[in-house]
């Protein structure tokens, strides 16, 4: 099965899904409950979780799934994949629950360690972001589809960061250098924050705590095919697929290239 048709598989479950999770969204009818991890997990999550397992497992019987909502296989199992399906079925759950709108389907492609594919649909909004390998990153709202691209640098311009809308900005002011302007812009899923870098629409975003492989699959593919990238807290790229855990490090998501990133970002610093 070659590429492109695995993308339209990719697109086709997420918003299948994305239907399935407002569902539940509209008339507020969910169930919630705190996982192991102190993370809230609701029944739409499970919900979508189902729909995409029955669909991708119809569709792609050979390529195996990892997905937040499912037990891990051990990394024994695992490293023998060469390709497999990265799901978080409703990454911004928290969002979902105080209904904010800003949440979204994350589905990714890994092969050989990194994310070939990434497609993350935000069912409320109507939008959906898509990326693969050599083809670029594009939106696809109601205006159509269109081909996305990271805002450019210029020397002098204040860099836009992108931060949730419960972020405390003294916590960003230990890792920003004073020698910069700043905008911040609140937003929602961890996704949808790195959507909005690979848009144009911010330039960086900082995480400091967890997150799992499943929240930055798919967007590093779309941020990567817009001109940006993924790095962890010491510029060092995340890893897939690598390691007993699935938890990644702290990273920073930052767009144009040509920013003077170890000089905004304190290089003598780790994000904690």
């Amino acid at each position: 099965m070659g590429e492109e048709q695995l993308l339209d598989i990719a697109l086709q479950s997420a918003r299948l899904a994305g239907a399935e999770i407002m569902n539940y969204y509209r008339h507020g009818n969910f169930d919630t409950e705190i996982k192991g991890d102190e993370s809230p997990v609701t029944s739409a999550d499970l919900a979508a979780n189902q729909v995409l397992m029955d669909r991708l497992k119809t569709l792609t019987p050979d390529i195996p799934i990892i997905s937040e909502e499912l037990d891990i296989e051990g990394l024994a199992q695992r490293k023998l994949w060469s390709k497999y399906w990265l799901l978080d079925p409703i990454d911004g759950t928290g969002e979902f629950i105080i209904g904010s709108g800003d949440f979204a389907v994350n589905i990714a492609l890994i092969e050989n360690g990194w994310p070939s594919i990434g497609v993350i649909h935000a069912p409320d909004h109507c939008l959906t972001y898509y990326g693969q390998k050599h083809l670029g990153a594009f939106k696809d709202n109601d205006q159509g589809s269109h081909q996305i691209r990271v805002a450019s640098y210029k020397p002098g311009r204040a860099v836009k960061v992108a931060i949730s809308r419960r972020q405390e900005l003294s916590l960003m002011g230990q890792y920003l250098s004073s020698d910069f302007d700043f905008e911040y812009i609140a937003l929602g899923s961890c996704s949808l924050k790195n959507c909005l870098i690979a848009e144009g629409g911010a330039d960086c975003y900082l995480r400091i705590g967890p997150t799992g492989e499943w929240d930055t699959g798919a967007s590093q593919c779309i941020l990567e095919q817009a001109g940006g990238s993924i790095l962890d807290s010491e510029f060092h790229p995340l890893s897939y697929n690598c390691r007993d855990t699935l938890m990644n490090p702290d990273f920073i998501s930052m767009g144009d290239r040509d920013f003077p990133w170890k000089q905004i970002i304190h290089p003598h610093k780790t994000l904690r």
